[in-house]
């Protein structure tokens, strides 16, 4: 895996920082332990609107991670959309990644 945002999915999920699946990360989100939500780019429209009201509820930023729920599955063991992490190290790293990573794509 070369991918530098997945291997850092696939240390987090390792080191026991990562919530996956959507009511998981709701209620990571109610109880105030999430730092980030991160969606997969072909979770359903009805999902992500759930998981953005959620966030919007619990003023947890969510940000899209621009991998399919396929990739996220080869990278952390679960095939799952909708993914959270507790932990502020991770947290700021992921969101580092995914705005380089956008910024990439936006120069193609």
């Amino acid at each position: 895996m070369n991918d530098r945002l997945l291997s850092l999915l696939g240390i987090a999920r390792r080191a026991g920082k990562l919530t996956m699946g959507f009511d998981p990360v709701a209620e990571d989100a109610a109880k105030h332990k999430a730092k980030l939500v991160l969606t997969a780019s072909d979770l359903s429209e009805r999902t992500l609107k759930g998981v953005r009201e959620v966030c919007a509820q619990h003023n947890v930023p969510c940000v899209p991670l621009g991998r399919t729920m396929d990739e996220i599955h080869k990278a952390i063991g679960k095939r799952t959309g909708v993914l959270a992490t507790a932990d502020h190290g991770f947290a700021q790293s992921i969101k580092e990644l995914c705005r380089f990573n956008n910024e990439e794509e936006s120069q193609l």
